[in-house]
């Protein structure tokens, strides 16, 4: 029988691996014994890298992420499946993008991305804390729909895309005595993605998304990267990824791209990465005033709505508790 022709099972099914502890142990049981291992480090970094030098072996014709079909293959015909979507949709929001639309330009994608965040600003009823918080997310949003253009290429607005693990954390792979990484886990979470929103691991300080100190950060950067040339130079044909990934570290890419990816750490990556690149922090909230103006129409309006909104809500959550 051939498998290319029918579905051999004729119903749906799920296989199941288990991860003999023999094999490996998540990396989170012995990170804060082994990070400052420098030999520890080094093995996980060459595997980290070969990993993603292999996921980027075959270029993807557009960004989404894959779904079975009735014949059991894998398709490229949803939205990229990340965590921001999802967690958005189970708080009820909105998100305004279809389940069946995939992207075949990065700009398209990143407009998609941008809206996520405006869709939390529009319909998470406590989404600000008062007047100025809701001027100063308005006009973020604002500013991050117009500068996009300075993180991204004109040259790779139509690709390449790879498969790219979204999902990557410490307790997703499996890792020997060594550090060598001997299995990953979660991999629904994979999708394409474009070659410039590839980037290391956020977690290799160890400390939150929306905490990371640039200072603690470029040194383990910097292993890594170094560990991702030598692997780079170790194939029959050098992948592209590596000359990009290292820009996209330099210029600011990597950032935009957490902020893009983070629906609650986006303004604290602003506030500390993106905007300090192009002035120093704007102390007259008039700049924010007339930026919000160009948000959407009757912005002010929207402003006032949203206080109303939150202080109805500060309420109800008083009578919640109340004995």
């Amino acid at each position: 029988m051939d498998h290319r022709d029918e579905n051999l099972l004729g119903t749906p099914y799920i296989l199941i691996e288990y991860i003999d502890p023999s094999r490996g142990v998540m990396l989170s049981e012995t990170w804060e014994e082994g990070r400052s291992d420098p030999t520890l480090r080094a093995n996980l970094f060459r595997s980290l890298s070969r990993i993603m030098l292999n996921l980027a072996r075959i270029p993807l014709p557009r960004i989404g992420s894959f779904t079975i079909d009735e014949n059991g293959y894998l398709s490229l015909s949803n939205r990229p499946l990340c965590h921001e979507i999802h967690q958005l949709e189970n708080e009820n929001i909105p998100v305004g993008i279809p389940r069946d639309s995939t992207h075949n330009r990065v700009d398209s994608f990143i407009y998609d991305s941008i809206s996520l965040h405006e869709a939390r600003l529009r319909y998470q009823i406590n989404a600000v804390e008062d007047f100025q918080d809701d001027i100063y997310q308005t006009s973020v949003l604002m500013v991050m729909r117009s500068i996009w253009p300075c993180f991204f290429r004109r040259e790779y607005l139509r690709g390449p895309f790879f498969l790219n693990l979204t999902d990557l954390h410490r307790s997703n792979m499996f890792v020997d005595k060594d550090w060598n990484i001997v299995c990953l886990i979660d991999l629904e979470w994979a999708c394409s993605y474009p070659v410039e929103m590839i980037h290391p691991p956020y977690w290799l300080t160890d400390e939150a998304i929306d905490a990371i100190s640039w200072d603690k950060y470029k040194a383990l950067y910097a292993e890594l990267m170094d560990a991702f040339a030598e692997e780079d130079k170790m194939l029959d044909t050098p992948s592209c990824l590596y000359p990009i990934i290292k820009q996209g570290i330099e210029n600011g890419t990597f950032w935009y791209t957490l902020a893009l990816n983070s629906p609650y750490g986006f303004f604290q990556f602003f506030d500390d990465h993106i905007q300090p690149r192009f002035e120093r922090i704007h102390e007259d909230s008039a700049i924010w005033e007339v930026g919000l103006s160009y948000w959407s129409f009757n912005t002010p309006d929207f402003i006032r709505q949203k206080v109303k909104d939150k202080e109805e809500y500060d309420v109800r959550l008083r009578q919640e508790f109340q004995c």
